[in-house]
């Protein structure tokens, strides 16, 4: 076998030393072969030794065009079997400032300097609706457009396009999300008085049973998916989560199973909810007769009075008007989960029943997320309190 390394002769007379080497092959099944030109032959003899040795342990990073643009092309359609439709969107959507702003860079030319200064467009200039265009995002916003850009790059790292993910360790700065807790205040779930004040008030509306279902910790779009025969049981008192109609940018109806495999769960029906939903399927067999053959048949629980299955929409904007109506500060319906998983929580339910309820894996993420103890829900703590502290026996004497 010859010298693998050989001498060259450049036009302007100078001379080079260069070697070819086989790094692998390409998506077609072509050789790719790599080309290194040094100054001297012991440069060239010592680079192709190091880049055979890379080669043969695995750590090899062959120089590629690819853009980012094209990475996440290639991101996406990795993920093609793992994704929800639903979920597609939403990280096209996050992906779309990815590809404004470093879709054309070559992913190897990408820097941590890059990714820092993407993340300060993100939450100075990015916005493009849902408020004044060309504002910044919210701190939560960009965290999800940098989680995206994250997972892109370990895909490039796994796939040995680059040798380390430069968006790793780049965060949102403190300050901005501080600023952001600062201005844009989410008002609090509802308090247990507020629960039991907003049951009380809705109780002769058409919707009270879908809007129990709410209150007891279901999400809109598994309310939405409920259906009669497959998913409710009277006998039993228990009820099935394992269909959900969601919405896609508000403007399309997905069906689907449930968002994770913990959320296929079955929950034993409280009383007053049982009832009420019994009520509520007498009134749509009331409705069937009043109106014939124009009623639809749909099956699901959430229907409108021809029939016609609803949307998480409307429940949402519904209970918006009736929040309005008695008074009752205007809360995210999606909240009335979060009051729920508090008011189990804070009444002694285990963690692990918990996540249960809620349709989660995770016990610890339940009551990070959702559990959301008030000034009031701490009168235990006081009475403990007091007896830690002798408030209970009174002070031993009067103060002058």
């Amino acid at each position: 076998m010859g010298d693998p390394i050989k001498r060259v002769v450049l036009q302007n007379g100078d001379v080079r030393w260069r070697t070819v080497i086989d790094v692998g092959k390409d998506a077609d099944g072509k050789r790719k072969q790599l080309t290194i030109t040094r100054d001297t032959k012991t440069e060239c003899r010592d680079e192709r030794a190091r880049i055979l040795n890379e080669r043969r342990t695995g750590q090899l990073i062959v120089p590629s065009r690819m853009t980012v643009d094209q990475l996440l092309d290639a991101y996406m359609d990795a993920k093609d079997g793992d994704l929800e439709e639903s979920t597609v969107d939403g990280y096209e959507n996050r992906l779309t400032h990815i590809r404004a702003r470093l879709g054309s860079l070559r992913v190897q030319d990408l820097t941590e300097e890059h990714v820092e200064e993407f993340v300060t467009w993100l939450l100075t200039e990015a916005r493009r609706r849902g408020g004044p265009k060309g504002t910044g995002l919210r701190p939560s916003t960009v965290d999800g457009v940098l989680g995206r850009l994250r997972a892109a790059l370990r895909y490039a790292v796994r796939k040995r396009v680059v040798a380390r993910n430069v968006a790793e360790y780049v965060t949102v700065p403190r300050r901005a999300r501080k600023q952001d807790r600062r201005d844009n205040q989410r008002p609090a779930p509802w308090g247990v008085e507020e629960v039991k004040a907003f049951v009380v008030g809705i109780r002769e509306d058409r919707l009270f049973a879908p809007l129990l279902l709410s209150c007891m910790g279901l999400r809109p779009a598994e309310v939405a998916g409920l259906r009669w025969e497959q998913d409710i049981d009277f006998q039993a008192g228990a009820l099935e989560v394992a269909n959900t109609r969601t919405m896609i940018r508000n403007a399309r109806i997905l069906e689907k199973d449930t968002k994770s495999e913990a959320g296929e769960r079955t929950l034993p029906l409280p009383e007053p909810v049982r009832l009420a939903l019994m009520n509520f399927k007498v009134l749509q067999e009331a409705e069937r007769a009043a109106v014939g053959d124009y009623y639809v048949g749909s099956g699901y629980v959430f229907v409108d009075e021809l029939g016609q299955a609803l949307t998480p929409r409307h429940l949402r904007e519904h209970a918006y008007r009736l929040m309005a109506k008695l008074g009752l500060r205007r809360v995210r319906l999606y909240d009335a989960r979060h009051s729920c998983l508090t008011f189990l929580a804070v009444n002694g339910v285990p963690d692990v029943i918990l996540a249960a309820w809620a349709g989660h894996a995770n016990a610890s993420f339940t009551k990070k997320k959702y559990v959301h103890p008030t000034a009031a829900d701490m009168g235990t703590a006081v009475l403990h309190l007091n007896e830690l502290l002798g408030v209970a026996d009174g002070p031993s004497e009067t103060p002058v």
